[in-house]
C-alpha cells in the first residue's frame, strides 16, 4: 500500500472508489467517517483552542468514533480498543488531573458497578461492551459528565427506536447498537462541558 492511498477522502476520490489493487469498491462509510472525523477535530480546535485539553477531546473523540463503526457494524465494543484508550486516558488524567482528582476514579468505578447493577436487574438489557465503554470514559469524564453523557445517550436512543418502532423499520425484539449514542452523549459532553456542569448544579444542587 502506497502512502498516497492512506490519505482520508482525497485517496478515495484519486481511486474512485475502488482499491487501487485488485478493483474492489471500497465503502462509502469510510469516507463518511474519515470526514466527520476531521470535522470532530476541527470543532474541538475551534472550542479548546490549542490548549491541554485539546489532546483529551482529540482522544474521546478518537475512541467514540471508533466505537460507532464496530458497533454499527459487528454489534460489538472490542475489548482490545478499550483497554488501548483505557491506558491513554489515564496517563492524560494524571498529566491533566479533574478537579477535584478523584473525580475520575469515581466515575470509572462508578459507572461500571451502577451500569452493572442496571444489567443484572434487566436480565442483559446493556451489554458489556457498553458497560466498560462508560467505565473508560468515566476516567476521563469525571463522574459528573459520565452521568451525563449516561443521559444524553438514553434519550437519544430512546427518541431513535421510538422512531425507529414507529414507522416499522424495526421490531422491538430487533436490538440497537448503542454505542452510536453513547458517542453522542460523550461528544456533547466533552465539547460542552461547562455549560452541562452549570446546569447540572442548577438541576442536582
Amino acid at each position: 500500500m502506497s502512502p498516497i492511498e492512506l490519505i482520508p477522502v482525497f485517496s478515495f476520490l484519486l481511486q474512485r472508489g475502488k482499491c487501487r489493487s485488485c478493483g474492489i469498491l471500497i465503502s462509502k462509510q469510510y469516507v463518511f467517517i474519515e470526514i466527520l472525523t476531521g470535522i470532530l477535530f476541527v470543532l474541538s480546535i475551534y472550542e479548546a483552542g490549542f490548549h491541554k485539553d485539546l489532546m483529551i477531546t482529540i482522544s474521546i473523540i478518537s475512541l467514540l468514533i471508533i466505537i460507532v463503526v464496530t458497533d454499527v457494524n459487528y454489534m460489538i465494543i472490542p475489548n482490545r480498543i478499550l483497554l488501548f484508550f483505557l491506558f491513554i486516558f489515564s496517563i492524560e488524567r494524571i498529566l491533566i488531573p479533574l478537579d477535584p482528582w478523584w473525580s475520575s476514579i469515581v466515575g470509572a468505578i462508578g459507572a461500571f458497578a451502577v451500569l452493572l447493577l442496571i444489567n443484572v436487574i434487566t436480565r442483559g438489557g446493556m451489554g458489556g461492551g457498553d458497560i466498560k465503554l462508560f467505565s473508560v470514559l468515566g476516567i476521563i469524564l469525571g463522574w459528573e459528565l459520565t452521568f451525563i453523557t449516561f443521559m444524553l445517550a438514553c434519550f437519544s436512543g430512546s427518541i431513535y427506536g421510538l422512531v425507529v418502532i414507529l414507522s416499522g423499520k424495526l421490531k422491538r425484539q430487533n436490538p440497537i447498537p448503542f454505542g452510536p449514542f453513547i458517542a453522542i452523549g460523550g461528544l456533547v459532553s466533552s465539547f460542552y462541558s461547562e455549560n452541562l456542569l452549570e446546569l447540572y448544579d442548577i438541576i442536582f444542587r
